[in-house]
């Protein structure tokens, strides 16, 4: 995928300034002129997109639907990609990105590295503001940071910031240092500053997460968990919070004081909460909202066919796939290398892809997709065996193992029909060549992760979008002490190679053995690599297409009139 190469060699340049954007205080409007603007900004009957020139619908309201209720709206403590999605559209880091998931500015309109790639100087814009009118500063995101690595705030991505290699970050996490020794400092209310562990020429790549947004220090302290409720939210980003009914929708409106509001054209968001995808799909098809992130299992052809202009493929730097819980207290029969083995090679993939999700999506054999930038997938050993072949072994390693009949085996997922279709083919297949008795659990997101993270399953769905273009996004979440590893697989060796990568010249040698290494543990079950595969009313433009992270901003998307 070259331009995502491209985004990543810039990321590796060696000179000591990396421009991403500019915008002068000459030409930034004060908060008062912006909020005085709205009403022109907004879009009236007839008027025109100012680049394109195609005319704009009179409704700019952006409606989607969610299958789960999100974890959370606070950027340092979600979790899920749902609630990503509100992040990016209630708050604004350092750093966002276009259409092609290049670098473009966020709060800082330019940023600096070191020649050594361990300090990283960012420098923010003026014109900033919070929702209640407070300037944006650097010690907004001296406080979101440290509160990450916090072990009080139980960030669920702590260890991303761990990942992101910041000094002291591994050492406060493990309660081992105070957290205001964290590598971070405002060096002026404008000018915000990370020292690194180590050389990491990626680390600008790393910014647009979430959990590195800002957070508003007073609010939290005055509100504590209730900070993020509607009538207490404070944000930075292109929209504001003024409804949420859980487990029901959410409504988020413009906020006439970010930055960029004059070039805004999409005035409100609306969330539906539809657990049934079936359902959802009637209402897409009722015209009750524009964009269906996923289409319901088989219907992918036949919605193709029916609405040719509105399904829309693309790569997409995901992985699906099956954890199985190793650790100590799990089934002895899971911590045998040779009943993973035969779990994993008995599965059909191609069956699940062209039977069941049908949208395009490929089989996988690794962890990591082949869209990841720099990444060429290697051939490990069962990938290059036909399905008959791999049956076979399969067999033959359940006998070793002396498990010839008789095992049961129970997989945890969370509500989906797709995940409900590729669970009952799994166990059918596991029940017909290997003899193994599997039962289903299907329970609700919220209770889905934290069973996950409790170790309460046997065999887990799971599914890991990349938080940045680089092997590493997925290849971490099987380091020993990752936070997401919820099966436990522990090997020395993978930690070793992976903390080797982080300042090498070209790591993807490492990135191969690691996966050669799973592949001998078994240490996941990869089932396939996903494809951007959707639902969209084809008056809606501005899609960030070739984003293989798909990572959108609501305030890039418009209407045009039907």
């Amino acid at each position: 995928m070259k331009p995502f190469q491209t985004t990543l060699a810039a990321a590796l340049v060696s000179s000591a300034v990396f421009m991403v954007g500019c915008s002068s205080d000459e030409d930034a409007k004060s908060a008062e002129n912006k909020a005085a603007d709205t009403q022109t900004a907004e879009v009236k009957a007839g008027s025109t997109h100012p680049v394109t020139g195609e005319t704009l619908a009179a409704d700019q309201t952006f409606r989607y639907w969610e299958i789960d209720e999100p974890d959370s709206f606070d950027p340092q403590l979600m979790e899920g990609v749902h609630s990503s999605y509100h992040a990016r559209n209630l708050f604004e880091g350092l750093l966002n990105q276009d259409a092609d998931g290049n670098l473009v500015p966020g709060v800082a309109e330019r940023y600096e590295a070191s020649e050594d790639k361990k300090t990283y100087t960012f420098y923010l814009r003026k014109d900033a503001k919070w929702t209640n009118g407070d300037p944006v500063t650097a010690n907004d995101f001296v406080f979101a940071w440290k509160r990450a690595v916090n072990p009080e705030t139980a960030s669920p991505y702590s260890w991303f910031m761990e990942l992101m290699n910041i000094k002291n970050a591994t050492a406060i996490i493990n309660a081992e240092a105070d957290v205001d020794t964290l590598g971070v400092k405002a060096v002026d209310d404008y000018t915000f500053q990370v020292k690194l562990e180590g050389s990491l020429p990626y680390f600008a790549n790393m910014v647009t997460h979430s959990t590195t947004f800002p957070t508003p220090k007073a609010v939290i302290e005055q509100y504590g968990s209730d900070w993020t409720k509607p009538e207490h939210i404070v944000s930075n980003g292109a929209y504001k919070l003024v409804t949420h009914v859980v487990n029901e929708r959410s409504e988020l409106v413009r906020n006439e004081l970010y930055w960029d509001n004059e070039h805004t054209i999409i005035n409100k968001i609306e969330t539906f909460v539809i657990p049934d995808e079936n359902q959802a799909l009637i209402r897409w098809k009722a015209d009750e909202y524009d964009w269906m992130e996923s289409i319901p299992a088989g219907q992918f052809k036949s919605l193709q066919k029916e609405f040719p202009n509105q399904v829309l493929v693309a790569p997409r730097l995901c992985s699906y796939y099956y954890q199985i819980n190793q650790r100590d207290n799990s089934l002895p029969a899971l911590l045998d290398v040779r009943v993973r083995k035969a779990l994993s090679y008995s599965i059909d993939r191609n069956i699940i892809v062209d039977n069941i999700t049908q949208g395009g999506q490929y089989p996988a054999y690794t962890f990591t997709p082949g869209a990841t930038a720099g990444f060429e997938v290697p051939k490990v050993a069962y990938a290059k065996l036909t399905q008959a072949e791999r049956d076979a072994e399969a067999k033959k390693l359940m006998e070793e193992a002396g498990y010839g009949d008789g095992l049961k085996l129970e997989i945890l997922y969370n509500t989906s029909e797709s995940h409900k279709a590729i669970a009952i083919a799994i166990s059918q297949m596991w029940k017909t060549k290997l003899g193994i008795e599997t039962t289903l659990k299907n329970i609700e997101w919220k209770t889905f992760l934290t069973d996950k993270k409790d170790g309460n399953f046997e065999i887990s769905r799971s599914g890991w979008c990349g938080d940045y273009n680089e092997a590493s996004t997925f290849l971490d979440l099987v380091r020993s002490t990752n936070v997401q590893n919820e099966g436990h697989y522990i090997n020395p060796e993978v930690d070793k190679l992976l903390d080797e990568a982080k300042t090498m010249d070209d790591p993807n040698p490492n990135y191969t053995k690691i996966e050669q290494i799973m592949a001998d543990d078994m240490a996941i079950i990869p089932l396939y690599h996903y494809t951007v595969n959707y639902m969209m009313k084809d008056n809606v433009k501005g899609w960030p297409i070739n984003n293989v992270e798909q990572n959108w901003y609501a305030k890039d998307l418009y209407k045009v009139a039907k």
